[in-house]
Order: structure tokens, then C-alpha cells, then sequence
């Protein structure tokens, strides 16, 4: 069996614990209006390999994550809609010992249960808090994520929240507030995160002659979006 990579990342520092090999899939069927990575939508796109040729791209910095506490973290595009490919690789990487992780909005096409079983840990992106302003933003409703969480609270998951904040967007506290009530009613959070928005993938859309819906809206400040995270964090704690 083989899967379509986008590209690989040798010693990742922020896709979960310790270094980490990174594995961009290819292939995504929401269209966030923020999305800095379009090459990675086509699921044509991408170079083939097996399962067994990651894994030995994977195990040259075994040393690297045994050191630090790493692993791999497949990431996308989304993961999930190469389910298959997906789980065979967890499988070869948890028969060599090694911590995995899956980045994903969860959105594919099922076969959660199998996949959640060789995946110590899921970074969850959270695109919006509901389901309106879901689709406006990624073209499809919440229901997805809904359907994938479910299973992933069923079987009792380790989990890191990540959510991007965008200028005029997500940016209130009042947007904060909504998501602080979805992440309450969530098990096995770890950690929560807001990513800044930012506008280095632009030049991307230029160059695949595919519209820039964010066009006129720029960088999230880092002051502004550590400020959220403190808010959300001190919400959270008094929990």
C-alpha cells in the first residue's frame, strides 16, 4: 500500500512533545479561508510511498525522540482522508517504539477506531465554534469534527486544542468565551492553543491562481493573541 506525502519535516519542534519527524500528507477537503499550505488541497498531488519507506525515514532520528521524549507527528493536508495508509504506518511506528501523534481537523472518511488505537496523542484543530461560522470559513459544517471527537472522547484520547486566531474573526474574548464552552465539555485535554494568523502562504495562491479570501486582513498582533491565551488559560483553570 502506498499514500500520497506532500513533504517531510526532520526534526519538528512545535507539532507535539520533544523532536519530531513531521509527515505532511496530501490531500484536504475543507478550504480554510486562512489555509497557508493550498498545495497540500489536491489529493492527485504529492509524491507515493509506502509505509515501510516513511518508517525508514522515520527511524534515522529515533535517537532524536528517545532523547527528548519525541516521535512522529503526521500531519496534512489531512491525515484522515488516507485512512488506510494512515493506520499501517501508525502500526509500523508503534512495533518500533515510537510516540505518535496525528494533526488533524477531523475531517475523513472513517476508520477512526483503527487509527486512534496506534495514536498516543491528537493535536484537534478547531476551525470555529459553530457551525454557521464553520462553514463560512472551511466550506463545510462542524459536523465532521463532531463525528471524529465523539470517537475520540469514546475511546478516551489524549488531546491538544489548537484554534487560529484571526483578525476581526476570532479575535474577541467573546469569541474566547464560546470556545472555553466547547473545550469544557471535551475529556483529556492537555493543552490549548491559539495559533496566530499569519500571511506567509499568500504568495502560494498567487502562484496556483486561486483567490486569497483574507486578502485585506493582516497578521494577528503577538501581543493581542498572547493576551487571549492568557484569558483563555486563567478561564480554563478556574474550571
Amino acid at each position: 500500500m502506498k499514500g500520497r506525502i506532500h513533504s517531510i519535516e526532520s526534526m519538528g519542534l512545535v507539532d507535539g512533545p520533544g523532536i519530531r519527524t513531521v509527515i505532511f500528507f496530501q490531500g484536504c477537503n475543507l478550504r480554510c479561508a486562512y489555509c497557508h499550505n493550498p498545495d497540500t488541497w489536491s489529493i492527485s498531488g504529492g509524491t507515493m510511498y509506502s509505509a515501510e519507506e516513511i518508517l525508514k525515514k522515520i527511524l534515522r532520528y529515533k535517537p532524536y525522540f528517545d532523547k527528548s521524549n519525541g516521535g512522529v507527528t503526521f500531519s496534512g493536508g489531512e491525515v484522515l482522508l488516507q485512512p488506510e495508509f494512515l493506520e499501517e504506518i501508525l502500526k509500523l511506528c508503534k512495533a518500533n517504539k515510537i510516540h505518535t501523534t496525528i494533526d488533524t481537523a477531523g475531517y475523513g472518511y472513517g476508520n477512526y477506531q483503527e487509527i486512534l488505537k496506534y495514536t498516543d496523542l491528537i493535536l484537534l484543530d478547531i476551525k470555529q465554534v459553530d457551525d454557521i461560522s464553520y462553514k463560512k470559513l472551511t466550506g463545510k459544517n462542524k459536523h465532521g469534527l463532531d463525528d471524529f471527537l465523539e470517537v475520540c472522547q469514546n475511546m478516551g484520547k489524549k488531546l491538544w486544542i489548537r484554534h487560529v486566531i484571526v483578525p476581526g474573526i476570532t479575535d474577541s474574548k467573546h469569541h474566547i468565551d464560546k470556545l472555553i464552552e466547547i473545550i469544557k465539555a471535551i475529556k483529556n485535554v492537555d493543552k490549548v492553543e491559539l495559533l496566530p494568523y499569519h500571511t506567509l502562504g499568500v504568495s502560494k495562491y498567487t502562484e496556483l491562481g486561486i483567490e486569497y479570501r483574507l486578502k485585506d486582513t493582516e497578521s494577528m498582533d503577538n501581543n493581542k493573541c498572547n493576551e487571549l491565551q492568557k484569558y483563555l488559560n486563567d478561564k480554563l483553570c478556574g474550571l
